[in-house]
């Protein structure tokens, strides 16, 4: 072992404060001094105290002192008389009266006091200390007294006492157990190496487990793999204790392979509990084969599996579609009087249901008689969902029948009406539910709000809203959500808002969608200032803002004139992680525009196609309107290849728009390159693009050096040339 246990420091003697300056010399002026006024000492003996002391001073002897010690609750008297017989002349104590005092210490959290007195038993030669120090430690170990029990072992291992190693595994198991530091725990191994015993299959199994809980797996495997070494073979505890361990911390295959020797060396342990700790463990990791074969095994030991053990089974078998097996198991369950409960028929209806297998569940059920309320609830919601509400509708009557409803079965009836649009027959079912003492709750309120705002009844979910808010309760997301859009589409923007506000003080959550609506609602409706106020709202009760919610604030600030204060909420926009769409740059490039903000715009249109988003056509038409107008196309270069070419969206007059732009600015080859795309597209240039083509290749002829021109066409010319193919003439020059 690397680890090493630190030293433990203790007094080797009674501590002084139980020998300090005696209050008192013999029984007979023991209490003369104690009710002395002039005494410096505190007053502590009572009419019980004096009484044993009379007793005492008639009968001193070892064993009518360990009685009376016995029977004595207060720890600070049974010192005094501890001490009060000490300093009787001929009078020596006993096995017993140490045993009193050192338990009376323990039992009072005493750690540092009782080695000392442990001490002075041992150096007085009491005759059967060996036993009393025996039978402090397996006190102090069955009242979880532990620290005591460590110092108690440490004297006896230092009297070269040899117990049996079943004392020092009673001391092992309990630290474990206690999850006590593994100092302790290998603190103890080494006195059982000191005392000269061997350690057996059970202390090798509490090392091993102490190894896991300090999180040394490694070495608890290497204590494995040495188990022969030392004599010992593994048993069922060994397993379960590193399978167990080995498979919480996602070890699985290794877990497979403690398995595999297990199996191998056909250890069949004989008790439930490994097996109910076992068998869910790889339940839960849908490991089939392993765990059929562990049932198996378990069957073969005849150990009969509990109530989680078989729940467990059931549910892995449902995970494959093996539901005969599993309701085979549940028979085999009431043939051994193990009840089913809920989770087992639970399981078993949600794959029935799951596989669409409705009648056969029903049947399931009626073939088990089974009387609680969930599985019915669970086999009620699936034949609803399945659209079968007849077959809803009678198994719900035999439900009540049978007095197999609670407000769950209700609710389930009435929300799905509601869902559909079929609140009259909702209503009917309420008029039911209440005849039948069965209280609205919260569901209720929330599935009939859901009803009325399916049907655009606005006013009726709202009241319904208030009545349940007075009695403080809360609908649930959907309803919330429903009724917050529905106000929103009947323009009852304040109330929507009112809605909303209250649920976000209960930290709900709006849905984005939603919230994006009743922010649209809010700036359309004039109120684009309410609306930023709710944004620290909306983030304080986790409702994520979506793009649009955004960008009707933005639009909403645009319209009232406060192009500038976009980038405010731009700003908070990209804090709260939302990303940008096409519509929000849309608006930012229209309020950049009416700012005068060119290189903004570039920088923005760049950005915008860079992440393949495209502005709307008007958009688009005022951006390119207003670069011409300012003779600025040349500072969206890098973007009008994207325009043009990736995204096909320029139409006729934009192209001519461009080109006629590009050549005003001096950059004909652009204006070249945008006209062969626009005669691909099987486009004619406009008469003033026409006329500045031609314009240019004329003056590019007279102001040209180069005397190969007539071998060489010009940009003019090659214009010149594509023009002649669509309208009849000849331009070349």
């Amino acid at each position: 072992m690397v680890t090493k246990l630190s030293t433990l420091v203790l007094s080797k003697k009674i501590p002084k404060w139980v020998w300090s300056k005696p209050y008192f010399s013999s029984l007979s002026g023991a209490c003369r001094i104690q009710n002395n006024p002039e005494s410096n000492q505190p007053s502590t003996c009572s009419s019980d105290f004096e009484t044993k002391i009379q007793f005492l001073k008639n009968k001193l002897h070892p064993e009518t002192l360990a009685g009376v010690l016995d029977s004595t609750a207060d720890l600070d008297s049974s010192l005094k008389l501890f001490k009060l017989a000490s300093l009787q002349k001929r009078f020596h104590h006993s096995a017993d009266t140490y045993f009193q005092i050192i338990l009376k210490l323990g039992m009072a959290g005493k750690v540092d006091e009782i080695e000392g007195f442990c001490n002075e038993m041992v150096k007085d030669k009491c005759p059967n200390f060996e036993q009393v120090l025996l039978d402090l430690l397996d006190i102090f170990v069955r009242n979880s007294r532990l620290s005591e029990a460590l110092c108690v072992l440490s004297c006896i291992n230092l009297c070269t006492l040899n117990p049996c190693i079943s004392v020092f595994n009673q001391l092992l198991g309990a630290l474990v157990k206690e999850k006590k530091e593994f100092k302790d725990v290998l603190f103890v191994y080494k006195e059982i190496v000191k005392a000269g015993n061997g350690p057996n299959i059970d202390t090798l199994n509490s090392l091993i487990e102490a190894l896991f809980s300090a999180d040394r797996a490694d070495a608890a495997l290497d204590q494995y793999k040495r188990l022969h070494k030392k004599g010992c073979s593994p048993n069922g505890r060994t397993f379960q204790i590193i399978i167990g361990e080995l498979v919480a911390r996602g070890r699985v295959d290794e877990a497979l392979v403690i398995l595999d020797d297990m199996f191998r060396i056909r250890c069949e342990p004989d008790y439930s509990s490994f097996y109910a700790h076992i068998i869910p463990l790889f339940c839960d990791m849908n490991k089939l084969d392993v765990v059929r074969r562990l049932f198996s095994v378990m069957r073969a030991s005849k150990v009969l599996p509990d109530s989680s053990t078989y729940g467990a089974m059931i549910k892995c078998l449902c995970w494959n579609l093996l539901v005969d097996d599993a309701v085979k198991l549940v028979d085999e369950m009431v043939y051994n009087d193990v009840r089913p409960d809920d989770d087992v028929f639970m399981s078993i209806i949600d794959r029935l249901c799951e596989l669409n297998m409705l009648s056969e569940a029903k049947e399931f059920l009626n073939d088990k008689e089974v009387a609680s309320v969930l599985p019915y609830n669970a086999l009620l919601e699936a034949i609803l969902n399945d659209g079968t509400f007849n077959m809803a509708r009678d198994l719900f009557d035999e439900m009540f029948e049978r007095n197999i409803t609670d407000h769950c079965s209700w609710n389930i009836m009435i929300q799905y009406l509601c869902d559909n649009k079929r609140l009259k027959d909702a209503l009917k079912y309420l008029a039911r539910m209440i005849v039948s003492s069965v209280s609205l709750d919260s569901s209720t309120y929330s599935a009939l709000i859901v009803g009325y705002c399916k049907l655009g009844e606005c006013e009726n979910a709202l009241a319904l809203f208030h009545q349940l808010r007075s009695k403080s309760g809360l609908l649930d997301l959907v309803s919330y959500a429903q009724l917050i859009e529905c106000l929103c589409q009947k323009e009852e923007i304040q109330e929507a808002t009112e809605v909303f506000c209250f649920m976000s003080t209960k930290r709900y959550a709006l849905q984005s969608t939603s919230f994006g609506k009743l922010m649209d609602g809010l700036c359309a409706s004039g109120h684009t200032v309410r609306a930023i106020k709710l944004l620290p709202i909306a983030y304080y009760c986790g409702t994520l803002s979506s793009p649009s919610a955004y960008n009707s604030i933005m639009q909403g600030l645009f319209s009232l004139g406060r192009a500038s204060d976009l980038f405010m909420v731009l700003s908070r926009m990209v804090v709260d992680g939302c990303k940008l769409d096409g519509e929000t740059y849309s608006i930012i490039i229209q309020s950049m525009i009416s700012l005068g903000h060119i290189e903004k715009l570039a920088l923005l249109l760049d950005m915008m196609l860079s992440q393949g988003l495209l502005p709307n056509l008007e958009t688009l038409s005022k951006l390119l309107e207003y670069l011409v107008e300012n003779t600025q196309v040349r500072m969206i270069f890098s973007s009008i290849d994207k325009l043009v070419s990736e995204f096909e969206v320029v139409d006729s007059a934009m192209y001519n728009m461009l080109i006629n732009s590009l050549l005003k600015e001096g950059y004909k080859d652009k204006a070249s390159f945008l006209l062969d795309l626009m005669l691909e597209k099987g486009w004619v240039p406009d008469a003033s693009t026409h006329a500045l083509l031609v314009g240019s290749s004329v003056e590019d002829e007279t102001d040209t050096q180069n005397p190969s021109c007539d071998t060489q066409d010009n940009v003019g010319n090659i214009l010149a040339e594509g023009l002649g193919k669509y309208d009849g003439h000849d331009y070349r020059l």
